[in-house]
């Protein structure tokens, strides 16, 4: 075994069109992003993630002075995001906002 696999580095410095993880990159660099913005502001929200057996989710979920906000990391601008209906039955006045590369600085600063 070599030593990137002992330490679980991907090793892997192809452009994002040539990776298969690119959306979860995204997914977790947004995240960092607004933890690092959040810390920045003096904002103590929490931050968490939702999904159902059936496999529905929403990618996070921040809650602040009891009010959530709900968002989607899409890489690709193209792919739709939207509200998992059993999310919105349930929470029905929670905002939901897809963050892509065209409109992520809103998002982080």
């Amino acid at each position: 075994m070599g030593s990137t696999a002992k330490y679980g580095c991907l090793n892997n410095f192809a452009p994002p069109e040539l990776r298969t993880d690119t959306g979860a990159l995204w997914e977790n660099m947004m995240i960092s992003e607004r933890m690092k913005r959040n810390a920045r502001m003096r904002r103590y929200a929490g931050l968490y993630f939702w999904r159902t057996v059936e496999q529905q989710e929403i990618d996070l979920i921040e809650e602040e002075d009891g009010r959530l906000s709900s968002f989607e990391f899409k890489w690709n601008e193209k792919k739709s995001a939207r509200q998992p209906l059993s999310f919105a039955r349930n929470y029905p006045d929670t905002p939901f906002q897809c963050v892509t590369p065209a409109n992520y600085m809103d998002f982080v600063l």
